[in-house]
């Protein structure tokens, strides 16, 4: 299994109830190991990215700031970027995904309002954004049905029904 490290960071002011850091470890490593079989890579560093749980004024104003969409949303990934000048650090031994940015209350709001088991929805939004971490998308039609199909795939994995069955 990949070997990785996340950061949990949570900036909530409310009471949410969260997955264990054991589950977001869970499903962080089972997309990046799914992600590196894809590929055949035999050979995979140590990955380590940052969860971010934030309440939803925070993820409006990411939102906003970067999709200029004024509105609080699930998941926002920021994938990491070598910044210029600093080439030498393509050949460490652990990648560097990026963060995710989690609005808990979304996440809670859709749970409830598509009829989902609310860490099972929680799966599915850490996995959709290690995805986009990894370089998967859906701003086409045949990008959307790759990484939709690959979301799926990693959900069965873990028991949990296709989240696009309503």
């Amino acid at each position: 299994m990949a070997n990785c490290i996340i950061e949990l960071q949570s900036a909530l002011e409310s009471e949410h109830l969260l997955p264990s850091e054991q589950q977001f470890l869970q499903w962080v490593k089972l997309t990046v190991q799914h992600h590196y079989d894809l590929a055949g890579v035999d050979f995979l560093p140590q990955h380590e990215l940052t969860i971010r749980i934030v309440e939803p004024m925070e993820s409006q104003q990411l939102n906003n700031d970067y999709r200029q969409k004024n509105k609080p949303t699930n998941v926002l990934s920021f994938p990491f970027e070598i910044p210029d000048g600093f080439a030498q650090l393509a050949g460490l031994d652990k990648d560097i995904l990026g963060d995710l940015v989690i609005c808990a209350a979304v996440v809670e709001q859709e749970a409830e309002q598509q009829n989902k088991p609310l860490m099972s929805h929680w799966a599915h939004m850490v996995i959709h954004g290690c995805l986009h971490l990894l370089g998967y998308d859906h701003i086409n039609e045949q990008e959307a049905q790759e990484m939709e199909s690959l979301e799926i795939e990693l959900l069965a994995i873990l028991g949990i029904d296709n989240p696009y069955i309503c």
